[in-house]
């Protein structure tokens, strides 16, 4: 199902159409807004990169979806879904490259990760996150999953203070191990943060938040991206009433 959506918080005249991206062009676009918004924001090193694309060995075992500005037609958002049965073909979900996710295999419920979920720079507001929100409502409810999985990225273009000052607030406030806890293969070098810092939320990780979710432990030092990737959880049951009507009958 596809949706148009239009927000106070986006430009005037401004018309966001929510899509699932099928067939070889249509991944080929995400790929390219992948691109374009990973190297400029993190300047990661990318596979394809040398044909303006950000693509892996997941690409072709995921759903795809985006947020398409009907003015320009221009692709604007996009993320990838994963979910269980795909992932047990593979042998592997994403997150598995960076974290030891322990208790994965007892949780109760299908499961859908997220993954690459990226924002062209103009359109970084909560019109456009609702809007692809919505999509992903309908994934999830066609699917009856119960736990949305993921990670969030921290850039570390500061040598990691950013990092380590936004990981001392979530840990106060989102850390939750009950049903999950991920390990991260490769942790942060160590980095002295004095306590009384005060860090901003990157966007998606803020969202992800208001939502309901809880990461699940230390992040994930992500050279290739340059981020410290942050694993994140979200029960179904769990998320939050406020944000409940993105996610329509998936309550």
């Amino acid at each position: 199902m596809t949706c148009i959506a239009r927000s106070a918080d986006t430009a005037p005249g401004r018309r966001l159409h929510a899509e699932r991206l099928i067939g070889a062009a249509a991944l080929a676009e995400a790929q390219a807004l992948r691109f374009e918004v990973f190297s400029q924001a993190f300047a990661a090193r990318l596979h394809g990169a040398e044909h303006g694309l950000d693509s892996d060995a997941f690409d072709p075992h995921c759903q795809h979806i985006g947020v398409r500005d009907l003015a320009s037609g221009k692709l604007v958002a996009t993320t990838r879904l994963l979910d269980h049965q795909a992932a047990n073909s593979l042998g592997r979900f994403y997150s598995e490259e960076e974290f030891s996710l322990h208790g994965l295999r007892e949780l109760q419920g299908p499961i859908l990760e997220l993954g690459r979920t990226c924002v062209h720079p103009a359109y970084r507001n909560g019109g456009t996150i609702a809007v692809l929100w919505s999509e992903l409502a309908e994934v999830l409810n066609e699917g009856g999953y119960r736990y949305l999985m993921g990670c969030a990225s921290i850039s570390m273009q500061d040598s990691g203070f950013q990092a380590h000052a936004v990981m001392q607030r979530l840990r106060e406030r989102y850390l939750c191990t009950e049903h999950l806890r991920a390990e991260p293969k490769k942790p942060l070098p160590n980095l002295a943060v004095p306590g009384n810092v005060i860090a901003e939320l990157p966007p998606l990780l803020k969202a992800y938040m208001r939502l309901g979710a809880k990461i699940c432990g230390e992040p994930c030092w992500d050279e290739d991206f340059q981020v410290a990737d942050v694993f994140i959880l979200l029960k179904r049951d769990d998320l939050c009433p406020r944000y409940a009507r993105h996610f329509k009958a998936a309550v």
